[in-house]
């Protein structure tokens, strides 16, 4: 198992995990931005980073709306992966006063070490020093990969739209640096917290496999109702639910600084946002967000 692959996957898989619903036009992935001001149209796209790109084939207007603009910009600077990979693997570091022999029962440590031993090849003997957020999330991807081995040639759609740019000597901006998007992964959580929810996790793995179908069925149906249900709903019997707060630094908290900058970013060239599907939509999503800065964003379809 190549951990460095898994580490890169890491940074884009956090953020994928549903979209919102919107008012209206619900059931497209790509949206126009004009008015207030442009003097051309941007796009936004909504993305899953790990799903195939072939899937692009089916977004109608999508090929025009991305060669109609002159710059990309994405969640991170996907040229910058390998430095981002390094950075991932310094964060990853479990602080000395904390063990899994503590943080977990004897019966979910044991669990937490089969379980990587099963799906990484390696057990906590080698990785029993990263967070528990990190174990969380190299499981998921590796389950997720499992489960849909949808990857052309180990390249994401945001990698793909960002290639593209370079190919035509078009600038390629970001909306938050490594470091950002690092601490949201791997930081924003207590380590308690971290390992709870871990822990939770590996017990309850029949949930983990119902979320990841019910997000693949409806992102490649491009059903955003769907998507808001597993986002929003608020599960009675749900072993594991975040906080308000915990979905907050994943999704509002985020969109409140990108919505500081897209503005100047679509002002001084016309931009293709592409970006985990999650930030489009919803009350505090950048569509809604656009709509309330005065520019006019409407579905393409």
């Amino acid at each position: 198992m190549n951990l460095r692959k898994l580490f890169g996957g890491l940074v884009l898989f956090f953020a994928l995990a549903a979209c919102a619903n919107t008012s209206k036009d619900a059931n497209s992935l790509l949206w126009k931005v004009s008015g207030n001001g442009l003097e051309k149209p941007s796009y936004l796209f909504g993305t899953h980073h790990l799903i195939p790109l072939s899937f692009l084939d089916s977004i109608t207007g999508l090929d025009e709306a991305f060669e109609a603009t002159e710059q990309t910009v994405g969640e991170l600077d996907m040229s910058k992966m390998a430095e981002m990979q390094m950075k991932i693997m310094g964060a990853a570091i479990m602080p000395n006063e904390y063990s899994y022999q503590t943080l977990l029962s004897e019966q979910d440590f044991q669990l937490l070490d089969q379980t990587l031993k099963e799906l990484i090849g390696i057990g906590l003997d080698q990785l029993g020093r990263m967070k528990p957020a990190m174990l969380s999330n190299l499981i998921s991807i590796t389950l997720y990969q499992k489960y849909y081995p949808t990857l052309s040639g180990d390249k994401s759609i945001d990698q793909h739209f960002q290639d593209e740019a370079a190919k035509r000597s078009r600038s390629v901006k970001s909306l938050e640096t490594a470091e950002e998007q690092i601490h949201t992964l791997l930081g924003s959580q207590t380590i308690e917290r971290q390992a709870e929810m871990l822990a939770c996790m590996l017990n309850h793995p029949e949930m983990l496999k119902e979320q990841m179908d019910r997000l693949q069925t409806a992102y490649m149906n491009q059903d955003l109702k769907a998507l808001n249900a597993l986002y929003e709903e608020e599960l009675p019997n749900d072993p594991c639910p975040s906080t308000q707060e915990e979905k907050d630094v994943i999704n509002k908290n985020r969109n409140i600084q990108w919505l500081k900058i897209l503005p100047d970013m679509m002002q001084e060239k016309s931009s293709f946002v592409a970006v985990g599907c999650l930030h489009l939509v919803g009350k505090d999503g950048l569509i809604e967000g656009l709509r309330k800065a005065g520019f006019t964003v409407e579905a393409v379809k």
